[in-house]
């Protein structure tokens, strides 16, 4: 008997595929065969391909949706129409019975051939305001999930619920003493994990590693620093250790940092708040962004749960300074972090999805 089908689509960034990565272990469980659309070469493909074998991955031209001007912006729409038409065929040969889309800019042909090919599309936004993804899509879908209950005022009425955030249980996995040892640290300093996203971030970077003398005489760092961004000449320096990106690790890395400094994309942010982790938020400026990661941080800020400095004042403020303040202001935040942690867990979300099925 065939299996019943479940198609995903999400990519551009981590946070666009981390909700889906924790839904598929669910969904198997199900008894579903998954299939996943992303594009040729964004970070979607890397993390659905080599870290779930058991899905069949499917790769579509996708353009960029710029708010700025680009050449790009005359070909990127007839690279869109590609892409539906890619992904209309998929959908005719694999017929899933429904669609969950994470956004990010594969996503849109998938919803717009989802359409036509009338089959339900449920879709998850993460931040405090839609993304343009999403926006797109959103007519073209049956239902869209919230992680904030703000979110619900950007969105139609009637056509959406707040779930919280849907967090990954391996996060809840880690193993302290497992961490110390992928790191390479001993435990005897408080431990900082520093988190730029998958892409990086160079001012974080160059933030931390100006100063990183001064951090090292009092914490040990756990650097994040970013696909290329790994800086050989501090490769042995003790108690700082550096990685592109880590996937399976992490939960263990979590376990083993006593505080994080991160952008505040949603989806990291939740897990440091699931697995009560003080933090400092550096967001992405609005010059560089929509402002998703500016509203994401002022909210945990006003929540009590958060430190948030803007990246354009890291040039003049002391990092070594920052991880004192952090450090300081722990305890307050953990007690904070305890009385307004929201999250939904992969077996729920499963759920909820699958209802909207025809």
């Amino acid at each position: 008997m065939k299996r019943p089908v479940i198609l995903l689509t999400g990519g551009g960034t981590a946070g666009h595929v981390s909700v889906n990565e924790a839904l598929i272990p669910v969904f198997i469980e199900k008894g579903y065969e998954i299939h996943y659309i992303g594009s040729h070469d964004g970070i979607e493909k890397e993390l659905i391909k080599e870290g779930h074998r058991e899905v069949i991955y499917h790769a579509i031209q996708s353009g960029k949706l710029r708010r700025y001007f680009s050449m790009k912006n005359f070909s990127d729409p007839f690279r869109v129409g590609a892409g539906v038409i890619q992904a209309f065929s998929i959908l005719r040969k694999v017929k899933p019975e429904i669609i969950f889309s994470k956004g990010g800019f594969v996503s849109v042909p998938v919803v717009l051939a989802a359409k036509l090919a009338k089959i339900p599309v449920v879709v998850h936004e993460s931040d405090v305001t839609p993304g343009l993804a999403n926006k797109l899509a959103l007519p073209f879908s049956k239902h869209i999930f919230t992680v904030f209950e703000q979110t619900l005022d950007y969105v139609p009425e009637g056509k959406a619920t707040c779930t919280g955030a849907v967090i990954r249980p391996e996060i809840f996995q880690g193993d302290r003493n497992e961490g110390l040892r992928i790191a390479g640290l001993t435990g005897d300093k408080p431990v900082f994990i520093v988190m730029g996203g998958s892409q990086g971030s160079a001012v974080l970077n160059e933030a931390v590693r100006k100063e990183l003398e001064t951090i090292l005489k009092k914490f040990d760092v756990i650097h994040l620093c970013g696909r290329g961004n790994i800086d050989e000449s501090l490769e042995h320096t003790k108690g700082y250790i550096q990685f592109e990106y880590v996937t399976e690790g992490l939960p263990h890395l979590l376990a083993a940092s006593d505080y994080a400094v991160s952008r505040a994309g949603s989806n990291a942010i939740f897990e440091l708040l699931s697995v009560l982790k003080p933090m400092l938020l550096i967001p992405l400026s609005a010059s560089q962004s929509r402002g998703d990661q500016l509203l994401n941080a002022s909210l945990f800020k006003s929540l009590g749960i958060a430190n948030v400095n803007q990246e354009e004042e890291l040039h003049d403020l002391s990092m070594a300074e920052l991880f004192n303040s952090l450090m300081e202001d722990g305890d307050k935040l953990v007690t904070n972090m305890r009385k307004v942690s929201n999250t939904k867990s992969p077996e729920k979300m499963a759920e909820l999805i699958l209802s909207y099925k025809n």
